[in-house]
């Protein structure tokens, strides 16, 4: 897969250079507030990650997410489809925006535009998903932007930072994203 432009944003493979900041984020309790991880991660841990990205199908390795800083680029987090099902046609997305810096920016929204896009477009996915924590407003509202629709609630299905949260199901189905193509 090629590199994937947005209008502030790319997509790109994951280098091992970017472990580092990656480590950095993933023990951020802010920014793992919205993730399933919960203990620790070393450099090591990242390391061995990394070297596992070989065996992986191409359509679902990460990506790292890079926002236009001058004439170049910077690493701001990264994102991933996975579960992907061929006979179903559907997949499911993550995303982590690392970068405290430039969150509340639109990027979460461009990201998950693109990787619709890219799901539909190109994978020839018919339904795209995902899952977030009900008390994650910043990203549910990000979502329902990018043109997800809240499709049901997995009630207290996560144990974070000492009290049970709902788990929000999200989709986008490929003729809601024909629909919004042609609107827009």
């Amino acid at each position: 897969m090629s590199i994937i432009y947005g209008e502030r944003v790319r997509l790109r493979a994951v280098e091992r250079e970017d472990i580092k900041s990656f480590v950095v984020w993933v023990n951020d309790p802010e920014v793992t507030r919205g993730l399933s991880l919960y203990l620790p991660i070393s450099s090591l841990d990242e390391e061995k990650w990394f070297d596992g990205l070989a065996a992986r199908d191409p359509h679902e390795k990460p990506l790292a997410i890079e926002m236009k800083d001058g004439d170049g680029w910077r690493l701001i987090g990264n994102c991933a489809v996975f579960e992907l099902d061929w006979v179903v046609r559907s997949a499911e997305l993550g995303i982590m925006i690392g970068e405290k810096s430039v969150w509340n920016q639109g990027y979460g929204t461009e990201v998950m535009t693109l990787l619709l896009k890219h799901c539909i477009e190109t994978l020839n996915l018919n339904r795209v998903y995902l899952r977030v924590y009900a008390e994650n407003v910043r990203a549910r509202r990000s979502y329902v932007k990018a043109g997800f629709v809240e499709e049901g609630c997995m009630r207290q299905a996560v144990y974070k930072a000492g009290h049970y949260d709902d788990v929000v199901l999200m989709s986008v189905l490929a003729s809601e994203w024909a629909a919004r193509r042609k609107e827009g």
